[in-house]
């Protein structure tokens, strides 16, 4: 998703493809043997191939980005660096346990829930203090962690919303209303 965001802002025109996880097409087992998604493929620059949704939204942002995503994500980077690395490591390990127990061989994901959601708190007071992750406009910090709170969120609703995690929610809510999230969820 976070990797779409960035196409859309950017206004790089891409084909998106519907992939069954459990019956990969060849063509992208081809392209990137981790048989994992996103994956962009680059014929115009050698068949280049990214398959990590960061690198595909900073290949596309580097060459346009019309809401200045990067140049809010220079001015705070090393927050930005820590934010991304928080959220991609321990909060996405934590996130995928909770939602998948079974898969970890847990009872259930309770425990790795109440570990995520402090994480979750930290980004609260965050916001308790700015309006986005990134300052005062929605960025390139916010595009790439939202999806994965999204994720988190869903799983158990309302539970998320009984915790005192307000401002998180508020910023999730205005996530998911805004037109460029509605945009890129369209089903094609």
């Amino acid at each position: 998703m976070r990797a779409r965001l960035a196409l859309h802002v950017s206004g790089v025109e891409y084909e998106q493809r519907e992939v069954e996880l459990r019956n990969k097409p060849p063509h992208m087992l081809e392209l990137s043997p981790k048989g994992t998604v996103p994956v962009l493929w680059l014929p115009g620059e050698d068949g280049r191939v990214l398959d990590e949704s960061l690198d595909i939204m900073k290949w596309t942002l580097t060459n346009n980005d019309p809401l200045n995503w990067l140049a809010q994500t220079e001015s705070s980077k090393s927050q930005t660096l820590k934010l991304i690395k928080t959220n991609d490591g321990e909060f996405k390990r934590l996130l995928d346990r909770y939602k998948y127990p079974n898969r970890f061989d847990l009872p259930n994901g309770d425990s790795q829930r109440d570990l995520a959601v402090m994480i979750l708190s930290e980004l609260n007071d965050l916001l308790s203090r700015q309006a986005f992750l990134g300052g005062a406009y929605f960025s390139f910090v916010d595009a790439a962690i939202a999806p994965f709170v999204r994720q988190f969120a869903r799983t158990d609703m309302e539970w998320f919303k009984s915790q005192p995690i307000g401002y998180l929610i508020n910023w999730l809510n205005y996530f998911e209303d805004s037109d460029i999230f509605q945009t890129i969820m369209k089903k094609i």
